[in-house]
């Protein structure tokens, strides 16, 4: 079994009419194991920009933490928030710094740019940037998550689509793979507001 594999997960963002949404699983697992049910796999770093991050459950939180850090030393040298892309750029240079013994890691990034553009990217564990127009997956779930994208994702979603279409591929993909699911946490982020909510799912 591959690392990456070890606590199961599935992470998932999506583009919508000058918004976004990312959502994730619930459950943490040791292999076939369930140890939690509420385990957080989306991370704020502002207000307009989110990280999830998909893998082994420890160095996710090790990079958070590393990842706050470096913002929060950003923001008392220039005064502002870090771009997306800046804030990606950063991801990409802290993984591929230590690529002889990786955080096992594949984050998501997704946020709103210069005139509430949004923007989504995913990495692998060295910092190999993938940058995508309509949607991006990591975890354990991503085979079954790009098959329920590519089929219920359109494009110009206004956000209360956007919630309904990435729960709908979110809850699908995750009763086909066993190491992720336990319900799921989904953020719709808009120019002007955040909206939150947990998502019900199967418990088996």
């Amino acid at each position: 079994m591959s690392i990456f594999e070890y606590n199961g997960s599935a992470v998932v963002a999506m583009v919508g009419k000058n918004c976004f949404a990312i959502a994730s699983d619930r459950r943490l697992g040791v292999q076939l194991q369930t140890v939690a049910t509420d385990f957080q796999r989306v991370f704020k770093v502002h207000e307009k920009l989110y990280i999830g991050l998909s893998g082994l459950a420890t160095d996710a939180q090790t990079l958070y933490q590393r990842l706050v850090f470096k913002h929060k030393l950003y923001q008392l040298r220039e005064e502002r928030d870090m771009k997306p892309e800046t804030f990606a750029s950063l991801v990409s240079a802290l993984l591929y710094e230590k690529r002889f013994g990786p955080y096992f890691c594949q984050p998501i990034i997704a946020g709103l740019g210069d005139n509430d553009q949004p923007f989504i990217c995913t990495m692998d564990c060295i910092g190999a940037k993938e940058l995508a127009k309509d949607f991006v997956v990591s975890g354990t779930a991503s085979e079954s998550l790009y098959g329920a994208c590519e089929s219920m994702y359109k494009p110009d979603m206004e956000p209360e689509e956007l919630f309904e279409t990435i729960s709908q591929a979110l809850l699908s993909s995750v009763d086909r793979d066993c190491l992720s699911g336990w319900g799921g946490y989904v953020l719709v982020v808009t120019p002007t507001e955040v909206q939150e909510r947990v998502l019900k799912g199967r418990m088996d």
